[in-house]
């Protein structure tokens, strides 16, 4: 053979050996459905981002162990944000492209979920905000990219005035009390104030609204005001120290803990750790859920995942509050997933457009639930092309000096008041962004 045929053999088994070995690499790409994951594991933040992305994290891990997404394994990688905008943003611009594309993004902040909301629909990414991030994004006729999966802050606002007006005895009680709402000075600080504003004037109770600067260490100027306004309720919007910090301050003034009630993330064990005793008696709205170390998808996990050596954190945090909203949130996310694959393909790796479709129109019963281990902690939940929120429920849960307790049935919001104001404001946002609302055809896409 001439030396000339030699180096064209040679060079065509070169190319056949790396297409061999490309070949499984394209193939194992091809089959994995990539999942960003934005967290805080540093920073003033991080007591409470931590066990959150624990719980998010080791869900992705058992859904893997369990088989993946009919067949389809997970890539997830992680992007910390420190809970800043920016570094949320920076995040996202790196990872919505890599492994072939991002399958949705849970920011895990009301601002960097602000600063999204308008990317999202130019590289057709979805933006879940499980129990936060905008109220009006509930309107999915205008917000088609935005899911505030289980709750917005409004419809939270919503059922602890009517918890409170419950315990004064009808909402015509509410008429001349004084609730203070004290808030991170931060996007999600702010979120409730519209509707507690509307709801004033309807019930006919006083509002003080008091920002705190976070991350919310100095709070002396605001429980002065607190002492000089005697509210009958407080409501707590903050998150990470400035919710046991809250409470520092509530004890030192001798505020009792019994009339404060925390909004979601202000209802979980890193709240009251250092309070101890002191905080028994505050209350807490869930997301559905409280600390759930029993429930038999905490006990999966620590068999699938724990057990062999890949769990992300302590073992001991598996089941608490934050622990428990991260884990629920990955399995919305898979389910949004699973759920596009019985349209466009089981088995398949789904898009961000399909995936999109598959938030929008989630059909999680109890049969589901119980099959994935929620049985108990969570209720069913569907999505549809107008509602891109859910069903909301909620309970209230008590600090009883060393662990929470469900003191309620179940709450729900009042639509009523929820559906106008979510409309008028998507409305404004289409104004101001010049949108136009869907189409029955586009609801169908």
């Amino acid at each position: 053979m001439k030396p000339k045929s030699i180096a064209l053999a040679a060079s065509f088994l070169v190319a056949g050996i790396a297409n061999l070995v490309a070949a499984p690499a394209a193939f194992a790409q091809a089959k994995e459905q990539f999942i960003p994951v934005l967290s805080y594991r540093t920073g003033a933040f991080a007591p409470n981002g931590v066990p959150w992305a624990n719980g998010y994290v080791d869900f992705l891990k058992y859904a893997n162990a369990k088989g993946g997404l009919n067949g389809v394994k997970i890539l997830f990688e992680e992007c910390e944000t420190g809970y800043a905008t920016d570094k949320g943003v920076e995040c996202y611009e790196r990872l919505k492209g890599k492994h072939g594309g991002a399958s949705l993004f849970e920011p895990l902040s009301t601002g960097i979920t602000f600063a999204l909301t308008e990317k999202a629909p130019v590289d057709k990414i979805p933006v879940m905000t499980t129990g936060y991030g905008r109220s009006d994004s509930a309107d999915g006729m205008v917000f088609k990219w935005n899911f505030p999966l289980l709750g917005t802050y409004w419809s939270a606002a919503d059922m602890l005035v009517n918890y409170v007006a419950k315990k004064e005895g009808g909402r015509d009680k509410l008429k001349g009390k004084k609730i203070t709402l004290v808030y991170a000075d931060h996007p999600y600080g702010k979120e409730p104030i519209p509707y507690l504003q509307e709801a004033s004037k309807v019930y006919g109770y006083e509002l003080q609204t008091l920002p705190v600067v976070l991350p919310g260490l100095e709070q002396k100027s605001t429980w002065l005001q607190i002492r000089q306004g005697r509210p009958d309720y407080i409501f707590l919007w903050g998150w990470g120290v400035m919710n046991s910090t809250a409470l520092k301050e509530a004890i030192a003034t001798g505020f009792p803990r019994e009339k404060m009630y925390g909004v979601w993330w202000a209802g979980a064990e890193p709240d009251v750790k250092d309070a101890g005793p002191g905080a028994k008696g505050y209350s807490a709205l869930t997301l559905q859920h409280g600390a759930e170390h029993n429930s038999k998808i905490a006990q999966e996990i620590l068999k699938e995942v724990h057990a062999k050596g890949q769990g992300t954190g302590p073992k001991e945090e598996v089941g608490s509050v934050l622990y428990m909203r991260g884990a629920i949130t990955a399995f919305l996310a898979t389910e949004g997933i699973k759920r596009a694959q019985e349209r466009f393909g089981k088995g398949k790796v789904m898009t961000g457009e399909q995936v999109r479709w598959g938030l929008e129109n989630l059909a999680i019963d109890q049969k589901k639930i119980d099959a994935a281990g929620f049985g108990g902690v969570m209720r069913p939940i569907s999505t549809s092309c107008a509602d891109h929120r859910g069903d909301s429920w909620g309970r209230i849960h008590t600090w009883d000096g060393s662990k929470w307790q469900f003191t309620s049935d179940w709450l729900q919001p009042d639509e009523s008041m929820i559906k106008p104001m979510v409309k008028a404001a998507a409305d404004r946002y289409a104004g101001e962004k010049k949108l136009t609302r869907r189409t029955a055809e586009d609801c169908q896409s």
